[in-house]
C-alpha cells in the first residue's frame, strides 16, 4: 500500500505545478480580452496573386470576428508560392510535386511606422502527378487553398504572441 499514497501525492503535486506554471488562456475573457482587441486592430494590406488572395481571405476570416474601432497596426506580406517536381520516372515524367508556401510579414504601428514585428511562416504539400492534367491542376489549386490555411493560422498565432507580450509590458 505505500505505492498507492505516493502516486496520489505525486498526481496532488503535479497538479500544483502546473497551476503556478503560469499557462494562461490566450483569448481568455472572449472578443474583450486585450489579445481580441489587439488583434481587431490590424489592418491587412493587399497581397498580389492568387495565393494572395487566398491569404488574404484566410486572413480576414480569422482576424475579422475581432474586428476594432480604428486600425492600429498595418499587416504587409510578401509570398513565395513554388512547385518542385521530384518524383521522377525513368521516361523523365514527373509523378510527385512539392508546393511550398512561404509568407514574410511585417507589423507596422501606424502612429510612427515602426516595425513592430518581422518574421516568416510557411508550409509544403504533396501532390500526386497523375494521367489527368485537370485532376493534377486541381490537386495543385487544393493544395494551394490548404496551404493558405495553414500559413494564415500560424501569422495569427504568432500575432496573437505578440499582443499578448504587449499587454505584458
Amino acid at each position: 500500500m505505500t505505492g498507492l499514497p505516493a502516486r496520489i501525492l505525486l498526481v496532488i503535486s503535479a497538479g500544483l505545478m502546473l497551476t503556478s506554471c503560469g499557462l494562461q488562456p490566450l483569448y481568455s475573457g472572449g472578443t474583450n480580452s486585450v489579445v481580441a482587441k489587439q488583434l481587431g486592430d490590424v489592418q491587412i494590406e493587399p497581397i498580389a496573386g492568387k495565393a494572395g488572395w487566398l491569404m488574404r481571405n484566410a486572413l480576414n476570416d480569422q482576424l475579422g470576428t475581432f474586428e476594432g474601432q480604428q486600425p492600429l497596426y498595418r499587416l504587409t506580406i510578401e509570398l513565395d508560392d513554388k512547385i518542385a517536381g521530384f518524383g521522377v520516372r525513368s521516361n523523365d515524367r514527373i509523378t510527385r510535386e512539392r508546393r511550398t508556401l512561404r509568407a514574410r510579414y511585417q507589423l507596422v504601428r501606424l502612429s510612427d511606422s515602426k516595425v513592430v514585428l518581422d518574421a516568416t511562416a510557411g508550409s509544403d504539400a504533396g501532390i500526386d502527378v497523375v494521367s489527368s492534367e485537370f485532376a493534377t491542376v486541381a490537386a495543385e489549386d487544393t493544395a494551394l487553398e490548404n496551404l493558405t490555411a495553414r500559413v494564415a493560422d500560424q501569422i495569427v498565432k504568432r500575432l496573437s504572441l505578440f499582443a499578448l507580450d504587449q499587454d505584458g509590458q
